[in-house]
């Protein structure tokens, strides 16, 4: 059964009042720790622009203090997902009285969008590649033809004597040795072309760690449907089950809950509520 829940019974009522001031108190956080903050980054083309950031780093340290101060609760620490641009931090943690098991799940979720570091570096770098991409482009075609005789002559050696297209294919996808021996033997001839590329690679590797990361959130509380859809937003939400064994049931029969399970089943979300409000 989630919670909070439609269902008019008096201790469901009660409960999903508190976890609805749960919620309230919890985007009031959400709303505070990511402010955003101006800053001014690069776009590839060297245009500088203004964007806002806020660091997801307050959000980690609010929710792993947030499970230190629930003593009473399980739970298995602050957890993150990243696929392409979308993140999310979340936890889930639970508590159980008698067979009832009360679990809860707070999250956030946002986008992570990349830049440049706003360096004159930067610009400097992609000239640089600019200029040694042609050359590299200029060398490739001047070396091509002799690339050839080079590894005509090698096969010749190896007793691959004209050798139809087909069958050269086999012989290279087959032999490692043969491919890493003729690779080498290009560049050894054409060291220009080698330094050229290796230097290439350098600058790309510079390039790359002149990216950062520019975060992106909506403070609005949003649910699993619209999170899947890949909405920016946070999540609050508990569900209690009928928990005995290995087996866990959301359809529980009200009047079976123990009296003494009601009251602290309340007081663990009173307790959510004292630390929200510190």
């Amino acid at each position: 059964m989630q919670i909070p829940s439609v269902n008019q019974d008096v201790f469901i009522k009660s409960m999903s009042n508190k976890a609805e001031q749960i919620r309230t108190l919890f985007l009031n956080h959400v709303t505070e720790l990511t402010k955003k903050a101006p800053l001014k980054v690069m776009l590839g083309d060297g245009t500088v622009t203004d964007q806002e950031s806020f660091d997801p780093a307050k959000i980690r340290d609010f929710l792993g203090t947030f499970l230190k101060n629930l003593t009473s609760w399980k739970n298995d620490g602050v957890s993150s997902t990243s696929d392409e641009d979308l993140r999310r931090i979340f936890i889930k943690f639970e508590v159980k009285e008698d067979n009832y098991l009360l679990s809860g799940h707070l999250s956030l979720q946002y986008h992570a969008l990349l830049f440049y570091k706003l360096d004159h570096r930067v610009i400097e770098i992609q000239k640089e590649l600019s200029d040694i991409t042609d050359r590299i482009q200029l060398l490739e075609t001047r070396t091509n033809p002799e690339n050839d005789k080079i590894i005509e002559e090698k096969l010749r050696q190896k007793g691959y004597e004209n050798v139809d297209h087909q069958k050269l294919f086999e012989i290279f996808f087959q032999n490692d040795i043969l491919v890493k021996e003729l690779l080498e033997l290009i560049q050894s001839n054409h060291k220009e072309l080698a330094q050229l590329t290796e230097k290439r690679s350098s600058l790309f590797k510079e390039l790359d760690n002149m990216l950062i990361e520019v975060y992106h959130t909506t403070p609005v509380l949003i649910d699993e449907t619209r999170m899947i859809a890949a909405e920016e937003g946070c999540i609050c939400n508990f569900n209690l089950e009928y928990n005995k064994g290995n087996t866990r049931q959301g359809d529980i029969n009200l009047i079976k809950i123990p009296e003494r399970a009601k009251i602290n089943l309340l007081q663990h979300l009173d307790d959510i509520i004292k630390f929200l409000k510190n």
